[in-house]
């Protein structure tokens, strides 16, 4: 079930093209053969549940900050797996990314929030789980090293700032 925030064009736009993009792809002999087509899939739904998480007054700023990285790291042509190197396997990490992105906020939030967003097939709260069991697996244990890398340095960087300021309004 999805609501009817608005998503900037730009956003729609690259939603389209990777929508079409992987469901040529995963109609191709290599794409059919892939054992995790399932999970590249998933990303334009992804990208889409960021955009309106991004969008929702029920989401708290600091996390809209992670939600607005992780959008950005989806349309970057520069990343862990480029999909411009290797295709929409590409979007590997950024599906994972986002993932774990989510799941930061699950953790913290109402899970309500995600799932009136999610607009891909079955339960949303499942295909994290299930992406974030198997991510190792799927990229490998140094690319899935360096995406939580990535994530918590921005954890603790918002955490920094949020000391700084706390300090000086005291």
């Amino acid at each position: 079930m999805t609501d009817n925030l608005p998503m900037k064009p730009e956003h729609k736009d690259f939603y389209r093209r990777l929508r079409a993009k992987i469901k040529a792809w995963a109609e191709s002999r290599v794409g059919k053969e892939n054992n995790y087509i399932g999970y590249v899939l998933l990303a334009p739904d992804m990208f889409y549940l960021l955009v309106k998480l991004a969008l929702d007054d029920d989401v708290p700023t600091d996390y809209k900050i992670k939600l607005g990285a992780a959008i950005a790291y989806f349309i970057s042509p520069i990343d862990l797996i480029p999909e411009g190197l290797f295709g929409p396997i590409g979007y590997l990490d950024d599906v994972v990314l986002a993932a774990y992105v989510i799941n930061l906020f699950l953790n913290e939030n109402d899970a309500a929030i995600v799932k009136r967003h999610w607009a891909g097939d079955g339960d949303v709260l499942e295909q994290i789980r299930a992406l974030l069991d198997k991510a190792k697996e799927i990229l490998g244990e140094r690319v899935w090293g360096e995406v939580k890398s990535r994530v918590n340095r921005e954890e603790q960087s918002d955490a920094g700032e949020r000391r700084a300021e706390k300090e000086s309004d005291q």
